[in-house]
């Protein structure tokens, strides 16, 4: 009996270890994800949709930085906060009209919100371009061609949100890294829900490695 004892203590550790990998494991396996059946058709709003909100709902285009410090009454500022990550701009600046900030929120809200229910870790969405003059236009142009000379980037109402680079929120889960594709997929279904509901137009870009969003 003696030499029993052991052995079955043993065994109950290693089923305790082994409970524990499976219930670590668990808090990223994906479930319920499915995405949409394609990126670009899906995303598919043109740049006439995109102008036209931006025009109804937007400022007057500004020809540079110094005549925006005069629209800062009619912008949000936009920051990195508990729902989004606000890139280093070297072509836009970090402004909104109040609409399309409270869309940007909800982005990052709802996207923490579907990554919990499915059992990931959260991580934010990365902002990548906003408010935009004309003087920066023309220098983006010089190294993007998809900038385009009519951008819905003048208005306040348009930004840009990577679906390659996410911002892994540390809290005390045990953490593992979720794949890029996976958070692809629930920030694709996140869009789509809004777009659905008619509160923005989407364009996804491929070479740009974003989501180009208008609010509406």
């Amino acid at each position: 009996m003696r030499k029993l004892i052991p052995i079955v203590g043993l065994f109950f550790l290693i089923c305790c270890l082994s409970a524990c990998k499976d219930k670590t494991l668990k808090l990223n396996h994906p479930k319920n994800i499915r995405g949409v059946i394609s990126f670009k058709r899906s995303f598919g709003d043109l740049n006439d949709l995109h102008l036209s909100a931006a025009q109804a709902i937007g400022i007057r285009p500004i020809s540079s930085r110094e005549d925006a410090e005069k629209l800062k009454g009619d912008l949000v500022l936009i920051e990195s906060n508990e729902y989004y990550i606000v890139d280093s701009l070297t072509h836009s600046l970090p402004y909104l009209v109040p609409k399309a900030g409270d869309l940007l929120s909800s982005i990052g809200s709802n996207f923490l919100d579907s990554l919990e229910s499915k059992g990931l870790n959260p991580n934010q969405v990365v902002v990548t371009s906003v408010l935009r003059t004309q003087d920066d236009v023309k220098k983006l142009r010089k190294r993007n061609g998809n900038a385009s000379e009519k951008s819905a980037h003048f208005y306040g109402t348009t930004f840009d949100v990577s679906w390659k680079r996410f911002k892994k929120v540390e809290d005390d889960r045990p953490m593992q890294d979720v794949n890029r594709d996976t958070l692809k997929l629930v920030l694709s279904e996140v869009l789509r829900d809004l777009r659905k509901a008619e509160t923005c137009y989407v364009k996804y870009e491929l070479k740009q490695g974003c989501f180009h969003i208008t609010a509406r």
